[in-house]
């Protein structure tokens, strides 16, 4: 390819003097020439054909393996253009390679045989990564960067020069966690920072993380940028972030902490104070005097390391302009940006142009003015030189350019700057701006420049509106997305994030009209990367800047308020309610709907009924409008689950999971997929619901929504616990009981989940005091729905320990019986009949029928088992082993087909293995044939169950079966079934017949 091969040779580890004498003596006797370097620790020598150093390179290896340590050389070659940038290349491929080993790049590679792919990796110079050949043959995974969890930016032009600085900097960090690089803006802190956190990454096994703080105006959303850098679960504040990190050992590089310096400095001292291996690299133009911290000033660039930086970004060699170059470099002060600003002009200009420029224009280079530090001087006149150098039309591109925040596309240029492509293109060419795949940004200090050059103008009141108004278009525009692919909204904005809270900040101060409008077309967006709090606060406010308006707008508003704040405050504020108001008098039947849902969300804790009815209004109103429909039917399929109707549930979970999965409504979707996971294993599919449980967390996942992800990790942990993956349950819960832990994080159900692994592990005291918040009769839920879910897994902890827990059953009746909830009312029958069994077996026989018959009629197979065992139990205490046997035998295999787990305190029963198992259906109709032969006749008023007599009395006062299946909580058809169970046995046709009928 031309130019020259470079070959670098040093041996792996700590080898000694005299081992590096011999290796500079073998260097000697090789063809090439060898560099003379103030520098060198090691031989390096330049090529001009790539097969003569190959050749050289394999002469060394044979040479070095005669010599005491030549095991441990390695070599590098490395083909460029000119020698230094080569040079500094192959130093950085040697770093990565193992003892014994000769990497080639692929540009020394082209045209050999017999090399070794490697594949792509990436140095240490923080390069793109590029592909490695191996003349050797080892087996030793190189040295790069990949072999280290990092995020670092990868740099598209070469680190040169800074070699003194790096190492000492490399000692800094070695004995302080906090080190801050600080300097003018343009001084190399950023490239100096992220080149020392490159070199050192090896030392932080849980990865070196970049963290550019640059967009950041609020200290709230620093923990947010830092969790986002390192893939990490976020919410509002920065506990959850603090107890994610208190046991990792990693360096944190958080570039550009000036604007927010006071918020940086809180959140490194909570970093530090709670995570004691974690390191921090600051770059900042101040420091954040904190105790401890490593204060590093930036120095200017060496003269021969600036005129290295000019000549190697100009990319060309000037032997006639060489005292020119001189004097550009010393009256820059060594700054990189100045001088690659500089070097940016030598397309048009000479390096002897350039240095006339410099004396005729920028009197402030060699001036003091008080109260500025000299290199802010001197960077601010050589953005200004650079500046006036634009043309006209440039300029005002380039000024206007400002006003964007963490990047832009080029359309949006075009829309706020009214951009030629030419110009733009040209503004790229020249460094003052960064294209970065399709996107394009200014570096801060160049934005800053350009902004104070704006305000001078005139145009920032303008500009900043036509910002407002670009970003407001893009997101009306977008809107209908949200109903038909969130997935495609959410690609759509939140590359944006930071542009549209500049455009937000703008028109909520500014102009509330248009300000208002982008707050409510945005709500989606603060349901992503647990925005939450934020994006009450921009909603609260637009509410509050017309708070008598009556209009559509307000009640969008409050209703994005709403749907917000349900995960983050959903009691703090009544956006709901006032919403749904307005809207009522509004007449918008859609958004009623919308608001019927939140509202009803409000009322779920204490009221099933009343939050079904406002559903089902809403529903009514949704009409054929999908998510207004869904928005209703997701709490409908909770309150049928609850309800355990899942004759109904199941229809409106396979509508509402595909429509909402369909639009790319992820939190709801991942409700109501929760929800039909613990159908599945309630009604005896427990092996689907783990697989619609792994889809409830794949949903919830790309949210980054803590409660969201929390709740969707409880479900899945319970059922993996149910069928007898206990290990990898304790697993799945272990990050989220490490941050309730460390951050004290409030992690949805998380008690009620640990208290069923602990329960399932034997553990029953620690089952208890897990749930013991949740189930307390005194406390904040006591007459909510919640302690009689919890309740029956609390007896039966206690029970399992050896303690009486008839109090806490006999109050899980009466909370069950109020809220309609006949698993759990079941539950507590069985195990109020399981206590009765030694002092009261007819009272036993009653309650464990009754949890039997709540069982089946409400078609809950799986614990259609526990009922079986049950009456095991009692037979066997009443002298009948063979019932028991037949019942025991029955319930195992029915365990076993379902692939359940048995509990730990599963009770010893007789077994029978002489004749096949019963089926559970058979097994129920032996269980209620032997039931009746006790005592019960087949005829008459005294056949009648106690289920059949509540169906009667209910039909009697004259209700419909769909209004007697409300009731009693099954399907009309099942309430059908009954009555003809009940006429059959009274010997009456119809209705009117029984209600003529005299009961005893």
């Amino acid at each position: 390819m031309g130019g020259v091969t470079v070959l670098a040779a040093s041996y792996a580890g700590a080898a000694s003097a005299p081992a590096y004498a011999r290796l500079a003596g073998l260097a000697a006797e090789l063809p090439g020439e060898l560099l003379v370097r103030r520098d060198a620790g090691w031989p390096v020598l330049v090529y001009d054909e790539a097969a003569e150093a190959i050749a050289a390179a394999a002469e060394l290896r044979e040479a070095a393996s005669l010599v005491p340590a030549g095991e441990l050389l390695r070599i590098a070659l490395h083909t460029a253009p000119t020698t230094a940038p080569a040079v500094r290349h192959v130093e950085q491929l040697l770093a990565i390679a193992n003892p014994g080993q000769t990497l080639l790049t692929a540009t020394t590679a082209v045209g050999v045989t017999g090399v070794a792919d490697l594949g792509v990796h990436r140095l240490h110079d923080l390069g793109s990564p590029e592909r490695i050949l191996e003349l050797t043959e080892t087996t030793e995974p190189l040295r790069s960067l990949d072999q280290v969890p990092n995020n670092l930016p990868v740099m598209f032009t070469s680190f040169v020069g800074r070699q003194t600085q790096v190492a000492a900097l490399r000692t800094q960090l070695s004995g302080s966690r906090l080190v801050t690089l600080t300097g003018p803006g343009g001084s190399g802190k950023t490239r100096l920072a992220a080149q020392t956190a490159a070199q050192l990454a090896e030392r932080w096994p849980d990865g070196v993380w970049w963290v550019d703080l640059s967009a950041i105006t609020e200290a709230g959303q620093i923990p947010e940028a830092v969790a986002g850098a390192i893939g990490l679960l976020v919410e509002s504040g920065d506990r959850l972030l603090l107890g994610q990190l208190r046991t990792k050992r990693a360096l944190i590089c958080l570039d550009n902490c000036e604007q927010i310096i006071d918020g940086v400095a809180e959140f490194v001292l909570a970093l530090h104070t709670g995570c004691p291996e974690i390191s921090v690299l600051a770059t900042s133009r101040e420091p954040l005097d904190l105790p401890g911290e490593a204060i590093w000033r930036v120095p200017a660039l060496a003269p021969s390391e600036a005129r290295a930086l000019f000549l190697e970004r100009a990319g060309l060699e000037f032997p006639e302009s060489d005292e020119a170059i001189r004097s550009i470099c010393l009256r820059l002060d060594g700054i990189p940006l100045a001088l690659e600003l500089a070097a940016a002009r030598v397309r048009t200009l000479t390096p002897s142009q350039i240095a006339a420029g410099l004396d005729d224009r920028f009197g402030l280079l060699t001036k003091n003015v008080r109260g500025v530090a000299a290199r802010q001087q001197t960077l601010a006149a050589s953005i200004g030189w650079s500046y006036d150098l634009l043309s006209p039309d440039e300029r005002q591109v380039f000024r206007k350019l400002a006003v964007f925040a963490g990047g832009f596309t080029l359309d949006a240029a075009a829309s706020v700057c009214d951009v030629v492509l030419e110009d733009f293109a040209r503004l790229v060419d020249k460094s003052l701006v960064v294209a970065e795949g399709g996107r394009y940004r200014l570096l801060e200090t160049i934005r800053e420049y350009a902004a104070a050059r704006l305000a001078e103008a005139g145009e920032t009141l303008e500009t900043r509106s036509r910002h407002l108004e670009h970003y407001l278009t893009v997101a009306e525009a977008a809107e209908p997305l949200l109903d038909v692919d969130r997935e495609a909204w959410r690609a759509r904005i939140e590359p944006d994030r930071e542009n549209y809270r500049a455009a937000l900040e703008h028109g909520l101060s500014a102009d509330p009209d248009r300000g208002r409008r982008l707050a409510a077309t945005l709500r989606w967006l603060w349901n992503l990367q647990a925005t939450g709090n934020e994006g009450i606060g921009y909603l609260r406010r637009a509410i509050e800047l017309a708070p008598d308006d009556r209009s559509l707008l307000q009640a969008r508003l409050l209703y994005g308020y709403a749907t917000v704040a349900d995960t983050v405050d959903p009691f703090g504020y009544d956006a709901a309610g006032r919403g749904l108001a307005l809207a009522t008098e509004l007449g918008d039947d859609r958004l009623r709907s919308l608001f019927l849902a939140l509202v009803a969300v409000g009322e779920f804790f204490t009221d099933f009924q009343k939050a079904w009815d406002l559903t089902a209004e809403g529903v009514l109103l949704a009409g054929d409008d999908e998510p207004a429909r869904n928005a209703n039917i997701a709490l409908q399929c909770v309150l049928l689950s609850l309800w355990d109707r899942h004759d109904e549930l199941r229809p409106l979970l396979d509508l509402a999971a595909d429509g909402l999965i369909t639009s790319g409504e992820r939190g709801i979707a991942s409700t109501v997929l929760t929800v039909w996971s613990e159908s599945l294993m309630s009604t005896g599919e427990p092996l689907k619901a783990v697989e619609v449980g792994e889809r409830a967390l794949a949903a919830a996942e790309p949210l980054a929504d803590f409660h969201r992800v929390g709740t969707a990790r409880g479900q899945l942990a319970t059922l993996l616990v149910r069928t007898g993956r206990l290990d990898e349950a304790r697993s799945l819960m272990q990050p989220l009981l490490e941050l309730a832990e460390t951050a004290g994080a409030v992690v949805p159900n998380l008690g009620q989940v640990m208290g069923l692994i602990s329960y399932w592990s034997g553990e029953y005291d620690a089952a208890v005091e897990w749930m013991a918040r949740d189930t307390a009769a005194d406390g904040p839920l006591a007459e909510t729905f919640v302690p009689a879910m919890l309740l029956p897994s609390v007896a039966a902890a206690r029970r399992a320990g050896g303690h009486d827990a008839s109090e806490l059953l006999e109050r899980a009746v009466v909370l069950a019986r109020r809220y309609n909830m006949p698993r759990i009312l079941a539950d507590a029958l069985d195990q109020l009949g399981r206590v009765a069994i030694s002092a009261q077996p007819e009272k036993a026989a009653d309650l464990l029928h009754q949890a039997l018959t709540i069982r089946v009629d409400h078609g809950l197979r799986t614990y259609v088992i526990d009922s079986l065992e049950s009456l095991a139990l009692l037979a066997n205490h009443t002298n009948r082993p063979a019932d028991a046997a037949r019942l025991a035998t029955a319930a195992a295999a029915g365990r076993l087909a379902l692939g359940l787990a048995t509990p730990p305190d599963h009770p010893e029963l007789p077994t029978s293995s002489d004749d096949p198992p019963l089926s559970l259906d058979e097994a129920v109709a032996y269980v209620r044939r032997t039931r009746g032969a006790r005592g019960r006749p087949s005829s008459g008023w005294a056949s009648l169950t106690p289920t059949e007599q509540q169906v009667v009395d209910l039909a009697v006062e004259g209700l419909s079966n769909p209004e007697i299946g409300e009731r009693l909580f099954m399907s009309r058809g099942t309430v059908k079934t009954h009555l003809a169970h009940v006429y059959a046995k009274l010997g009456v046709s119809n209705r009117t017949e029984l209600a003529s009928l005299k009961k005893p």
